[in-house]
């Protein structure tokens, strides 16, 4: 103990004294390693960490296909849901949920909170046991049941203060009294939705329900020793029940769903969790350990430096007996100082970094309330320090800790021109340094690329900065749905009020703005196509809007005319399709007009009266969806006689989108027509759209810093090789500089020596690149995973900075003094 305590103190004194190589190593070492933790963190918290609930491996997402009409992901439908639940065997039980929006009322200012609609085994499902009261029964979720509600913790504690006096109270939500049963225990969260406050029972009605209506999600709990392709098999064989249990919709047949095809889709819940951000966190990740490798070399070079000038000593030190092993256990023991020490530093930022992370949450990272350093972490960190202390010290142990240590004896006091063995070491960390930066670098190049292909196109809207969005709800308890023109005039009414705030050039409202991720879809038969028994046409995406919805938002007619509030109150049979839809079907935009469509067979056929450019609903880096825009009021539309939308989003054009003074005149003008109902999911088209590229924004970032910071140690490293041999030339340069050659010619010799390490270093770039960048195939976008423009142009970049590195240290060996140099050694 006292020989490693004495040891220890030579090594911070050996430090002590060599403070700027102490400081560069530590900061190079803490940058890779808190790197490394960041990701790793996010890592583990997303991929790796089980969902926390209890045997969360049991548990999975309920989801079917339709091959039939090229629906790989369907949702839960009420229909089917029923059935499973009763005559599965493979199931503890399965629940479904769907995100909700919700009005709080009767309890001092209007507020809008998310919520969650679910069945009554949804929540217990996932363990939760609620502190206070109870969850819902099956009673609570039965079609006519009383009203109740299901407080999260944080809702429970900010709405009331945490009083155990809140069960049985009376809570008003959309209009309606609800009594609160329950409160959710601190720290569960549903899945990745942490910001749900209430929760409601859906209450549906099993004698009602017909097939069809895939809206909802589902969650199920397998039964102990049943595994997922088991209770895929279950599923299917009660599918043909479903269908034989319940009625199709008004206007569709039976055989229309059997030709659907319907099949189980099951997969772990983690999935539906985290969806496919894996691709892009490995790809991180991977990017990350680059940076750490590159840092590594950079430092073993600064290493192999510090021990060339103590190469006297150590070839004293070992012709006076000191071992191999005594040598080679002190050199590594520095390095690992190092190491833990630098890892310790990392670790302190990574902390830092994390904090600021989870604080942003980043749009499109699920999970992100999970992310820390936790015990998993911190044995990676440790795995880490010790990894980079045995990478940075093994080159400097194997290189001088054995017989070519007592080469310095013999070498003796007047240093002669170094040979290429003594180079070859770190040349070739610096050609290691040069490829990976090259890799990371072209990492980053294709995704500027794909960034760029991205905001090349068209959303089918433009200035989005401009246009502000919110949500109204007009709930039952105010207008009934046999009273649907009220509302609509309702709606028209606080179109105009907005219409006249100064600076407002558009006003229009629809059931979905593009981006907003809500989305309704159904099959649209042509009038005239022909159709064989029981086929279906495809799915079409709908909207249902106002007139002035896409001068609003900018999009394009492109043929016909817009819908006017005459279509909408005298509820017109008309429709407006997009460009993509009268393409497929008639092949020009001029040619629909006039074309007739239906959802039903007992709907009214609907004109298209317009045809307007496509709007990427989903994001630029999606296909934009075949739409169909109808009016807001209808009837005998989807099998019914009458539908009326409480439920819909205000676009309103505007310079000062975005700003709260802005919303406050907004919401005046509204709480003028009515005062009972708050504004929701307030936003403006921008934000959505820079949420739709969020995760590529996000990936671009990550990759260029990593990129950047390998470059920049790649660069160091260069310099330093052929700084350091300059200096370790002067004696040579003396030498041939009296004997006639030309300070350019020396400039040149050395700018060779590092270009040549230089292009060595891209070869293997290149090479190493062209093999791994077809993993990121995933995240590119209209992009080749061996763009020619983006490898050439990375390359050509590289060699230019590596040119400069040399150039400037090479510049020293013109200003050498022969006379100088010979009397120097």
């Amino acid at each position: 103990m006292a020989m490693f305590v004495d040891q220890f103190k030579q090594v911070l004194r050996r430090l002590s004294r060599a403070r700027l190589f102490t400081a560069i190593t530590l900061i190079t070492l803490a940058v890779g390693v808190g790197a490394n933790t960041v990701i790793f963190s996010v890592v583990e918290a997303v991929l790796l960490k089980p969902l926390p609930y209890p045997h969360a491996e049991q548990l999975i997402g309920v989801w079917h296909k339709a091959p039939g009409i090229g629906f790989d992901e369907l949702n839960m439908a009420p229909s089917i849901y029923f059935i499973d639940r009763e005559q599965n065997t493979t199931l503890q039980d399965i629940g479904a949920y769907t995100g909700d929006s919700l009005d709080v009322t009767g309890a001092g200012k209007p507020e809008h909170v998310p919520g969650l609609d679910v069945t009554d085994g949804t929540l217990p499902i996932l363990g939760a046991a609620p502190v206070l009261g109870r969850l819902f029964s099956r009673k609570d979720d039965s079609a006519g049941a009383p009203q109740t509600v299901v407080l999260s913790y944080g809702y429970w504690q900010r709405k009331f203060g945490g009083a155990s006096s809140v069960i049985g109270r009376s809570l008003t939500v959309d209009g309606k009294p609800r009594e609160i049963i329950g409160v959710l225990p601190e720290g569960f969260n549903f899945l990745d939705q942490p910001d749900a406050a209430l929760f409601l029972p859906f209450q549906w009605d099993r004698n009602k329900t017909k097939l069809g209506n895939f809206s909802e999600r589902a969650v199920a709990r397998l039964k102990p020793g049943v595994t997922m392709a088991q209770a895929s098999t279950d599923m299917a064989r009660l599918l043909p029940v479903v269908m034989r249990s319940f009625p199709p919709p008004d206007g569709y047949s039976i055989s229309m769903f059997e030709k659907v095809r319907l099949a189980p889709n099951l997969r772990p819940l983690k999935q539906d969790v985290v969806g496919n951000v894996g691709n892009v966190l490995w790809v991180l990740m991977g990017s990350i350990v680059l940076v750490l490798l590159v840092a590594c070399a950079n430092v073993a070079n600064l290493l192999l430096v510090r021990v060339e000038g103590r190469r006297q000593e150590l070839a004293i030190r070992s012709a006076l007996g000191a071992g191999w092993g005594r040598i080679a256990g002190e050199l590594l023991f520095e390095s690992v100082i190092l190491g833990v020490a630098g890892s310790l530093i990392g670790l302190a930022l990574a902390y830092g970094a994390l904090r600021i992370l989870v604080s942003m949450a980043p749009t499109g990272l699920p999970r992100v309330h999970e992310i820390g350093i936790d015990l998993p972490v911190l044995f990676f960190t440790l795995g880490l320090s010790l990894l980079t202390s045995l990478l940075i010290g093994l080159i400097p142990v194997l290189k001088y800790a054995g017989a070519s240590a007592n080469s310095g004896l013999r070498e003796g006091g007047r240093a002669q021109s170094q040979s290429r063995e003594r180079h070859r070491a770190r040349q070739t960390l610096v050609v290691v340094q040069v490829a990976l930066a090259l890799v990371l670098l072209i990492c980053s190049g294709l995704m500027i690329r794909t960034f760029r292909a991205l905001m090349h196109v068209s959303p089918g809207f433009v200035a989005p900065n401009a246009v502000q969005t919110f949500r109204f709800f007009i709930p039952e308890t105010q207008i009934p749905d046999t009273q649907a023109e009220r509302a609509v005039r309702m709606d028209e009414e606080i179109l105009h009020k907005i219409a006249a705030i100064p600076g407002v050039s558009s006003v229009s409202f629809s059931t979905a703005v593009p981006m907003d991720g809500r989305s309704s879809n159904d099959v649209v038969f042509a009038q005239d196509h022909v159709y064989g028994e029981g086929e279906l046409p495809p799915i079409r995406r709908f909207k249902f809007i106002s007139p002035g919805f896409f001068a609003t938002l900018g999009t394009q007619l492109l043929a016909g005319r817009d819908l006017t509030w005459t279509d909408t109150y005298e509820k017109r049979p008309v429709a407006i399709i997009s460009e993509n839809f009268a393409r497929q079907y008639w092949h020009d935009p001029n040619g629909a007009l006039g074309k007739r469509i239906r959802v039903a067979n007992t709907d009214d056929w609907r004109e298209i009266v317009g045809v307007v450019q496509d709007t990427h609903d989903d994001g630029v880096d999606k296909a934009a969806p075949s739409a169909v825009y109808w009016p807001v009021m209808q009837d005998r539309f989807e099998g019914g006689k009458q539908m009326l939308r409480r439920n819909i989003a205000f676009t309103l054009r505007s310079p000062r989108a975005g700003s709260r003074s802005f919303m406050n005149e907004v919401q005046e003008r509204v709480w003028s027509v009515n005062p009972d109902v708050p504004l929701a999911e307030i936003s403006t088209l921008g934000e959505f759209y820079t949420k739709s590229m969020a995760r590529t924004s996000f990936t671009l970032v990550m990759l260029c810093v990593a990129g950047s910071m390998a470059l920049l140690l790649g660069i160091v490293g260069i310099y330093g090789v052929i700084s350091y041999s300059v200096s370790q030339r002067t004696r040579e340069i003396g030498i041939r500089m009296a004997l006639g050659a030309q300070r350019e010619t020396l400039t040149a010799m050395f700018v060779r020596q590092g270009m040549r390490l230089t292009l060595i270093g891209a070869v293997c770039g290149l090479i190493t690149a062209f093999v791994t960048m077809r993993l990121m195939s995933s995240i590119l976008f209209h992009v080749s995973p061996v763009d020619p423009i983006t490898y050439a142009t990375i390359t050509i970049g590289v060699i230019a900075v590596a040119y400069f590195a040399c150039y400037l240290p090479s510049r020293r060996a013109a200003t050498v003094e022969p006379m100088h140099a010979l009397r120097a050694e």
